[in-house]
C-alpha cells in the first residue's frame, strides 16, 4: 500500500476550483464542509491506490466541492434530485470560470453519478472515484482500502462533527418532499443507519 499523508493532495489553484470551495464555505455548515473536502480526499486516494493516472483533477475537485450544494435551502429544488440540482450549480460556476460547454456538462454528470450505487470507470472516471469516495464518507465502503493513518490524519483536519445527524435530516427530509429522487432510495437503503454507525464515526 502506498504512503499516503495529507499534503500529498493539492487543491487545484484555478479559479474554478477556488470558486468551488467559497461556494461550499458559504452554504455548508462546518460539519457538511469537512464532508465534501473529505470526499475529495478520499476520490483522490482511492485515484493514487488504484493507479488511475488519466484524470481531471480540476473536474473532480469541484464536483467534490459542490455534490451537496442542492440540499442546502438556497439550491433546493421542488423537483429535481439534490444532486441534480447541485450539478447545475456546478456548471453556472464552471461557466462563469470559463470552462467549455461540454467540460461544465461534465461536472453534472459526476455529480449526478455520485448518487448511484456504482459507476464504471470506463464510462466515467472522476464519476467513479467521486461515488466511492462519498460511499466511504457516509456508508463506511471500502474503509480498509485506505491505510489507516492516512484516515486518522484526515479525520483529525476534517472531523466529522456532527455530519451523521445534519446529512441524515437532509436525505430525510429530500426523500419526504421529493419521493421520486434518489434520496428515497438513500433513505430505503438505511442511509441514516450507516452514518449512525460509521466505522470513521467511531474512530473520530
Amino acid at each position: 500500500m502506498p504512503i499516503m499523508q495529507l499534503s500529498t493532495f493539492t487543491p487545484p489553484a484555478t479559479p474554478a476550483a477556488r470558486g468551488a470551495r467559497a461556494l461550499a464555505a458559504q452554504y455548508h455548515s462546518e460539519s457538511m464542509q469537512n464532508h465534501v473536502v473529505r470526499s475529495w480526499l478520499w476520490a483522490e486516494a482511492f485515484a493514487v491506490v488504484e493507479d488511475r493516472g488519466d484524470i481531471d483533477h480540476e473536474l473532480l475537485y469541484v464536483s467534490a466541492m459542490l455534490h451537496d450544494i442542492g440540499i442546502v435551502p438556497e439550491f433546493d429544488n421542488v423537483n429535481l434530485s439534490y444532486e441534480e440540482a447541485g450539478g447545475h450549480v456546478a456548471v453556472a460556476l464552471t461557466a462563469g470560470a470559463g470552462w467549455e460547454t461540454d467540460r461544465s456538462r461534465r461536472a453534472l454528470d459526476v455529480i449526478i453519478r455520485h448518487n448511484w450505487p456504482s459507476v464504471d470507470p470506463a464510462m466515467d472516471v472522476e464519476g467513479y472515484l467521486l461515488e466511492i469516495g462519498t460511499a466511504l464518507d457516509i456508508s463506511g465502503a471500502r474503509a480498509d482500502v485506505l491505510p489507516a493513518p492516512f484516515l486518522r490524519e484526515v479525520l483529525a483536519a476534517y472531523p466529522r462533527l456532527q455530519l451523521a445527524r445534519e446529512f441524515g435530516d437532509g436525505v430525510v427530509d429530500q426523500a419526504t418532499r421529493k419521493p421520486h429522487t434518489s434520496a428515497q432510495r438513500l433513505v430505503t437503503g438505511g442511509v441514516v443507519g450507516k452514518l449512525e454507525n460509521h466505522p470513521l464515526e467511531r474512530s473520530a
